[in-house]
């Protein structure tokens, strides 16, 4: 057991305190990794907000890179010394979503709070996300890491753990976009360019990118949308319609949590059209939508988790077409910053104008 610090909620709503926490060594299956970066997603600041509900005190975060410090037994095709990104898909392997290779949506989730942290003076401290990134250092379980070159920059790889697979992701695996379809991205955010890129990897015809303000549509073009529309305008997918030629998208991805965005969604869709559901509202939002016109147009509505993907098969070619020059990943980091500096990163974050703010530990 080893004592580090972390930034812990204590109180929904209220600023994270860094303090010192106890660490479990690695266990069975499970490898301990020393941080050096962890990003900022607004999931980690929804459950600190209390939109989710989950048990406090809890330690958040959950886009990581770092090296592997230490391995527990049973973890052979890891060693001391991997660079490696940390993600929170924590799969059994055996359950049936992940044996149809649906990791994403492991049927038995951990238990974060008997995980491997607990407070200073030994109380319960949930992990959350099996990750608890916020930290110096996470135990993880084998499953959640992926190894990355030696030479890539952390701050740089720990975007690979979420929001990047969850945008590319929905628009390969989710979507399934063909070459020559058209798509409709709603939200400019971190996941939605990723989205965006995502659909231009697939080979989509005309991407429109639907945000709050022309300067996020200015940067969603730079990741490879062809059209952008103003979520402001009265009847914004009449604008979508005019860019896709006069018809609806074959593909929507909603990548922001927010209730309007979902029931606007199925007006851009096609006939034969889906709409995929990234981006999560809080535990109270309801959406509404006509049944009836989308069974008649063939139309459907697909939740994606982490844009379904499997992070040993996927992240590494990610990483591959980055180092070619075909995804942008460095352009994806507005600002970087101190474990202390959390609370004024999160804030920033809160803004809506950051892409990704990414935490930076010292050693």
């Amino acid at each position: 057991m080893q004592t580090i610090k972390a930034a812990v909620c204590r109180e929904f709503g209220a600023p994270l305190v860094i303090e010192e926490i106890q660490i479990d060594d690695p266990g069975m299956g499970q490898v301990e990794v020393t941080l050096d970066a962890v990003a900022i997603c607004h999931s980690d600041i929804s459950y600190a907000e209390g939109a989710w509900g989950g048990h406090l005190p809890a330690v958040y975060g959950h886009e990581a890179a770092g090296t592997i410090t230490a391995t527990g037994p049973g973890v052979s095709d890891f060693e001391v010394g991997d660079p490696v990104v940390v993600t929170l898909i924590r799969a059994c392997g055996s359950c049936p979503s992940c044996a149809s290779g649906k990791p994403t949506i492991c049927e038995n989730p951990a238990d974060g709070v008997k995980g491997p942290i607990r407070t200073a003076d030994g109380g319960p401290l949930l992990q959350a996300m099996a990750c608890g990134a916020f930290a110096e250092k996470v135990v993880v379980d084998r499953s959640q890491i992926v190894k990355i070159p030696e030479t890539m920059d952390r701050a740089v790889a720990c975007l690979l753990s979420c929001g990047v697979i969850t945008g590319v992701g929905a628009a390969v695996n989710a979507a399934g976009l063909r070459a020559g379809q058209d798509a409709v991205v709603i939200g400019a955010g971190g996941v939605g360019l990723n989205a965006i890129q995502g659909a231009r990897i697939a080979g989509a015809r005309r991407i429109v990118a639907v945000d709050m303000t022309e300067e996020k549509l200015e940067i969603a073009r730079e990741f490879g949308a062809t059209h952008g529309v103003l979520a402001t305008d009265p009847k914004p997918w009449r604008a979508a319609y005019k860019a896709l030629g006069g018809r609806g998208a074959d593909v929507v991805m909603v990548t922001v949590g927010a209730v309007p965005a979902y029931n606007d969604a199925v007006r851009y869709l096609g006939w034969g059209g889906k709409a995929i559901m990234i981006g999560m509202p809080h535990s109270d939002g309801v959406a509404g939508y006509s049944p009836m016109a989308m069974s008649y147009q063939g139309q459907g509505l697909i939740g994606s988790k982490m844009g379904d993907v499997v992070i040993q098969r996927d992240i590494p070619w990610m990483i591959d077409l980055y180092q070619q020059g075909r995804l942008k990943l460095d352009e994806l980091i507005s600002g970087r910053w101190r474990l202390d500096q959390i609370n004024e990163a999160i804030a920033d974050t809160k803004t809506g104008s950051a892409k990704r703010n990414v935490i930076l530990f010292e050693r």
